[in-house]
């Protein structure tokens, strides 16, 4: 059992401690490297070295009862192809062929379209003295980049992505009823059938239409095209994870920049600084800070013992601001070198998305610092959303209630 003589306390549902974790898991880190939770069962690592072992060793810390804390104490069964829940060998096969047709090329193809949309939003603001970051941009260009990717017409996608976002609402102190919360985001299938059934009759050049095309070997070693079922629940895989986070991060890249006005300078006057700026936003707050493991053998950390069948959360967030692996990693700064960070997870769950967040996150720096140097971010708000591991992102802590105001 781990030590629980520490009087530090974590719990990822209470929002008082989620506005602001960081001296909750620095005392983790330096206190209780392995914590465990008495009220809700689990155990949680914190320093980077755990959290990077942890995600690379997924037999012995595994995602096919879920990476969320209340989805697998729920015991719910998952349905096949979400790879965000599935271990090897099913999980090989379905990231491959997912691989196949959400490739860094594809996403790369639509950066014009990325930029277009941003000076569209950006663009028209100039001279009216204000910015807000979220409503203008953040609670659009995640769903319109999915969009561009899937071939969802514009007049349709937010109403898309309020319903993912409806099932991703937490109340302060409780654990979320996983049969709703996961229902309504990850296998949001459903909000594609009409799309799906079109682009079966009128194929185009979009990720839909591969995903109805693609052929692959599955289980039985038959070769065979995706069923429509199946098709339904890799497309609402990637519109709810790709929103939910990207939204984060662009409250984030927001907030951040307003809280650090002298880095926000830098990129103005250096552009070329953006993309090392975009690691450490994703280094600095992560948007996706919590993930949850099935612990399937015993094992040991710190000398303390896990048995069999224990959660194990995997703080990645603090994980991103340990001393024993960044100098002074509270410390915001665009020119850090970073070897690597765990925002995007680690070993075989390495995120899919990483290319088209990093897509998103250039072409919204490169707008907004592309200003004059007189702007400033300024009003920015804490969001009363806590961290936890949530059924798309796999954890949460910002979203669209950051506010971030651009002035002149």
């Amino acid at each position: 059992m781990a030590d629980t003589s520490s009087r530090v306390y974590y719990d990822p549902y209470d929002f008082e401690i989620d506005t602001d974790p960081y001296p909750v898991w620095k005392q983790l880190r330096d206190e209780a490297p392995l914590y465990y939770n008495e009220k809700y069962d689990f155990f949680a690592v914190s320093r980077f070295a755990d959290v990077e072992r942890c995600s690379r060793d997924w037999k012995t810390y595994v995602s096919g009862r879920g990476s969320v804390l209340e989805l697998i104490k729920s015991g719910i069964e998952i349905p096949p192809g979400i790879i965000l829940f599935e271990d090897p060998p099913a999980h090989d096969r379905h990231r491959g062929l997912l691989s196949r047709v959400f490739t860094p090329r594809r996403m790369n193809a639509i950066e014009p379209q990325v930029r277009e949309f941003c000076a569209r939003c950006l663009d028209p603001l100039v001279g009216s003295g204000r910015l807000d970051f979220i409503a203008d941009l953040g609670a659009q260009m995640p769903m319109r980049t999915i969009g561009m990717l899937l071939g969802i017409p514009e007049e349709d996608q937010e109403a898309i992505r309020d319903r993912i976002d409806e099932g991703l609402r937490l109340g302060d102190g409780s654990m979320p009823d996983p049969a709703t919360s996961f229902s309504a985001s990850v296998t949001s299938g459903g909000d594609f059938e009409g799309y799906i059934d079109w682009r079966a009759q009128h194929p185009s050049g979009d990720l839909m239409t591969d995903l109805l095309n693609a052929e692959f070997e599955d289980e039985t070693g038959t070769t065979r095209k995706l069923t429509r079922t199946e098709v339904l629940s890799y497309v609402g895989l990637i519109a709810a994870a790709g929103n939910e986070t990207t939204t984060r991060l662009i409250g984030w890249t927001g907030k951040v920049l307003a809280d650090h006005p002298d880095q926000r300078q830098l990129l103005v006057d250096e552009p070329g600084l953006i993309p090392s700026a975009i690691e450490e936003l994703l280094r600095y707050e992560a948007p996706s800070p919590v993930q949850a493991r099935y612990v399937a053998q015993d094992v040991e950390h710190h000398g303390q013992a896990v048995p069999e069948g224990s959660v194990m959360l995997l703080l990645t967030a603090s994980a991103n601001r340990d001393e024993r692996r960044f100098t002074d990693p509270d410390r915001f700064d665009v020119r850090r070198e970073i070897d690597h960070h765990l925002t995007f997870g680690y070993g075989i769950h390495f995120c899919l998305g990483a290319a088209l967040a990093r897509l998103e996150g250039r072409g919204r720096s490169t707008r907004c610092s592309s200003g004059s140097p007189a702007g400033r971010l300024t009003g920015t708000t804490p969001c009363r959303r806590a961290r936890r591991p949530s059924a798309a992102g796999n954890g949460c802590r910002c979203s669209r209630h950051d506010r971030a105001s651009w002035r002149r």
